[in-house]
């Protein structure tokens, strides 16, 4: 996990937090940009999960940090500040979506059994694919795309999970879903995104592959 994510959770970065929070509603108002730094990418990456669209997502990452700083008070400390944040970004992606009908095309991919669960195409699991084999730019792009093709509701657990590392519990809280759902969405997606895949990496994960490394998908 890299450096930066593995200290956000902290109790040192969450006091920090409350200090932050504190002054910036006692009238500090330009410490709110240090408050919501770390999480700029956490923000645009949820907004570009559910909108599909990097002009759209900036603009509703940006909107959802403005109205975070607007409704600062009501912030409770019942969740961390950002599983808060990432709430806002949903919801206002999602209302952005809803106005735009960008959903109105069914995904072809979301393939169901009689009782409505996906059926991959054979039992490997989603960590069976090396991690070089992620790293290549070239799976990067089809990842992406591959993403772009799954039902939001698969899509947004993926990324916020695995790739912004958020909780199962923050996960659910951000979605406003039972963590049952968080962990049966996740499974299926990585299914789904491993069946998508398999093709362009020629069918098979062996784990013998060697691949140039460069940056993680995310």
């Amino acid at each position: 996990m890299p450096e930066e994510l593995s200290v956000l959770g902290s109790p040192a970065t969450q006091f920090n937090e409350e200090v932050l929070i504190r002054r910036i509603r006692d009238g500090e108002r330009d410490l709110f940009y240090e408050l919501i730094r770390p999480y700029e990418r956490r923000v645009f990456a949820a907004a570009l999960a559910i909108l599909r669209n990097e002009a759209d997502a900036e603009d509703a990452a940006q909107e959802a940090m403005l109205k975070a700083f607007r409704h600062i008070h009501q912030f409770r400390a019942e969740s961390r500040f950002s599983t808060w944040l990432i709430q806002i970004t949903v919801n206002e992606s999602r209302m952005r979506r809803r106005k735009e009908h960008a959903d109105i095309m069914e995904p072809i991919v979301d393939q169901q059994d009689e009782e409505g669960n996906y059926t991959p195409r054979d039992f490997a699991d989603w960590r069976e694919i090396p991690l070089e084999t992620l790293e290549r730019k070239e799976v990067r792009q089809k990842l992406a795309a591959a993403l772009a093709s799954l039902a939001a509701k698969y899509r947004e657990v993926f990324v916020l999970r695995d790739m912004q590392h958020l909780s199962i519990e923050d996960t659910a809280k951000a979605l406003g879903i039972s963590t049952a759902s968080v962990k049966t969405r996740l499974l299926r997606a990585r299914l789904m995104l491993r069946d998508l895949l398999a093709p362009g990496l020629g069918g098979s994960w062996s784990p013998s592959a060697s691949f140039e490394k460069g940056a993680k998908p995310w």
